[in-house]
């Protein structure tokens, strides 16, 4: 199948579709294909009003569904005649998650669940995941329910059965440009007139990946996976420090320390994984430990990875320095 073939005339529902993903996704799939339609299922009216009215030369091709992940049953109704899901839905933001546990899980956990159900009762026939660099080595709660996430999504290919579906993963950190992290936030304090940023801690690295990377390797998952696979894109390393330098040149920074649940690194492959991981061109899959079907085998164009590797923005062989940062600060897609 190639690129062009994977969407056509097909419906997609994305869940949580009107965040920043979902605003890309569906922009550069309308753009670059023929669907047939694309549900944007998510609770927030306002947001879907605003994303009605942002994409009006697409409204024979959308579609607008107020629901829940937490909602089964709505669920089921919306994924009536749909052939692939992406899974954007999620509560996100560490400190919320740590006080509010229950609602986390009620979100992340059982949303997830409500999800494989719906999709494995109606018909779907490609489910893509998305998880987060917090999910591997969970510290914080966020993190430990997309861990759990991961694993719900992984073991439903064992429902299969005979239907055609099989569900995939997508792991990768904070995107760039995206809301709520760190290039807002330094952009807001620089517009503000602030003489300085705070930085958690100096050694701070994190990947870059830009929001039509993430869709990218969405689209990968859907054309390649057999089922319970995690691709992981290859992408550049910087160190946040250099950021700092890079959106505001010369500007004095102050280190903070480590909030809560924060980690130095992103951490993306661990050497637990290591001997499940194989290698390609442009990403790295993590099969899963446990095969449950006969249609789950890898694909061997890749070349494993050696004992004891392991994938982080640390220990990454691509870096961006500051004028390379400052390049891609201008090619960024702010939501």
């Amino acid at each position: 199948m190639d690129n062009k073939q994977l969407l056509e005339n097909k419906t997609l529902l994305v869940t949580g579709g009107t965040g920043s993903f979902g605003h890309c996704f569906t922009k550069y799939v309308l753009d670059n294909y023929n669907p047939k339609k694309i549900i944007i299922y998510s609770r927030d009216e306002y947001k879907q009003f605003v994303m009605a009215n942002e994409y009006k030369q697409y409204a024979d091709k959308l579609r607008f569904f107020i629901g829940d992940v937490r909602d089964g049953a709505r669920l089921e109704r919306a994924m009536e005649g749909v052939d692939y899901v992406i899974h954007a839905a999620a509560l996100k933001q560490v400190p919320a998650c740590e006080y509010n546990p229950a609602e986390a899980i009620k979100t992340n956990v059982n949303g997830a669940e409500n999800v494989i159900n719906a999709a494995l009762n109606c018909g779907v026939k490609r489910v893509v995941a998305l998880s987060t660099d917090k999910a591997v080595n969970p510290v914080n709660l966020y993190g430990a329910t997309k861990m759990v996430s991961d694993k719900l999504f992984i073991a439903a290919n064992a429902y299969s059965g005979t239907k055609d579906i099989n569900f995939s993963i997508v792991r990768y950190g904070n995107v760039a440009g995206s809301r709520g992290s760190i290039i807002p936030f330094f952009r807001s304090l620089i517009e503000k007139g602030a003489t300085e940023l705070p930085i958690t801690d100096y050694r701070m690295t994190r990947f870059w990946i830009s929001l039509p990377e993430g869709v990218e390797l969405v689209l990968k998952a859907l054309k390649d996976a057999k089922g319970g696979e995690t691709f992981i894109s290859k992408i550049p390393s910087f160190n946040v420090k250099d950021l700092a330098e890079a959106m505001a040149p010369g500007i004095a920074t102050t280190e903070v320390g480590i909030r809560p649940g924060e980690k130095l690194d992103e951490i993306m492959v661990t050497t637990e994984d290591a001997p499940f991981t194989y290698e390609y061109d442009k990403h790295y899959i993590v099969y899963p430990q446990v095969v449950y079907n006969d249609r789950q085998v890898p694909d061997l164009s890749g070349k494993k990875v050696e004992e004891g590797f392991y994938y982080s923005s640390g220990n990454n062989k691509e870096w961006m320095s500051v004028e390379e940062i400052r390049r891609r600060l201008g090619e960024a897609i702010y939501e």
